[in-house]
């Protein structure tokens, strides 16, 4: 299980059961690995590292730090809850760090979304830098990296195209020195990642958390951001969320969420005019994310959808629901 081939008699993880055997035998190999050593892991939220983190915690415990980096473009609550489970609940060694104000201002007046992209990956090594460089005796590095990363990596030195490389923390400054990487779901899908999660006891709203690319919010909110469309777009993509949780769609579709686009109608609000941005629901089904059909929401969650957020949420006056499948459409606007 050290090598990053995954081998072909190893049984896939479908149960708890087998989970909790996958927990037992990478907390051995985790011990054995680092020692009394420290090792550190940014710890996003998502699915991959709190399921590393969770692991990491039963087998070191407070050998473990984590650094979660809020930079301003996450969900609603989202920091929130990872401070309460992995601090509060879980009683991790975590870092939180709100950058908010770093980011936005690097970001203020840039519209390209390869640009905000650029930056948002950029600052976030260097804010996680900045709090390794603080740390004393820290020998390892931690990493949610999971097998389908591994195989985009095998493409990418064949020469074919990749996605993405698998290291989840990469381009990290020369002056800082790991001894290894601790690696425990490497040889995992995510589906199976998700099993282990639930066999650590991870909330199952935590476990089976909505894709969420890494510029978060960040290429939701189309062209230049700004802090009050900002605001309005996590209010609304909330509202959405909250919307399907109660209506039963939040198991039924892959994902979903609001974009908020950098353009303004007439709207009419307490008898008077009133300009606004519009919220565009997006809500796609994919097994492998390549293509992507649209799901088809009953006209009365719409509604509903609608009257919340035209009422609720400040500066927003229009809801609109994209119906576009991948492809011609990508799943994310930017």
């Amino acid at each position: 299980m050290n090598s990053n081939k995954r081998p072909e008699s190893m049984q896939r993880i479908t149960t708890i059961e087998l989970a909790n055997a996958f927990i037992e035998e990478q907390i051995a190999l985790v011990r054995e690995q680092v020692g009394d050593k420290k090792v550190l892991l940014a710890l996003s939220g998502g699915v991959d590292s709190s399921v590393v983190a969770a692991l990491l915690i039963k087998a070191i415990g407070k050998q473990l730090v984590c650094v979660h980096v809020n930079h301003g473009l996450m969900r609603k609550n989202e920091s929130e809850n990872v401070v309460e489970i992995f601090r509060n609940q879980l009683d991790a060694n975590l870092i939180y760090v709100d950058a908010t104000d770093r980011f936005l201002t690097l970001l203020e007046g840039v519209s390209d979304p390869e640009k905000k992209r650029k930056i948002i990956g950029a600052e976030f090594i260097n804010v996680f830098a900045d709090e390794a460089r603080a740390l004393c005796g820290v020998s390892f590095l931690a990493q949610g990296t999971i097998y389908p990363d591994i195989l985009e990596s095998v493409k990418q030195a064949e020469g074919k195209k990749a996605v993405k490389s698998h290291h989840n923390v990469g381009g990290l400054p020369e002056d800082l020195q790991f001894e290894g990487l601790v690696e425990p779901v490497k040889l995992l899908f995510k589906d199976e990642v998700r099993v282990v999660g639930e066999a650590l006891g991870l909330p199952h709203a935590m476990v089976y958390r909505q894709p969420f690319p890494g510029p978060g919010l960040g290429v939701r909110c189309l062209g230049a951001i700004t802090r009050d469309r900002l605001h309005a777009l996590r209010e609304a993509d909330a509202i959405l969320r909250e919307e399907f949780d109660l209506c039963g769609l939040n198991e039924k579709v892959w994902q979903y969420f609001v974009v908020v686009p950098d353009i303004k109608s007439v709207g009419v609000k307490n008898e008077s005019r009133y300009e606004g941005w519009p919220a565009i629901i997006r809500a796609v089904n994919t097994t492998d994310a390549m293509t992507a059909t649209i799901e088809e929401i009953p006209y009365a969650v719409l509604h509903r959808i609608t009257a919340r957020i035209t009422s609720e949420v400040e500066g927003i006056n229009r809801v609109l629901m994209d119906l576009t499948p991948k492809p011609v459409g990508t799943i994310e606007w930017e």
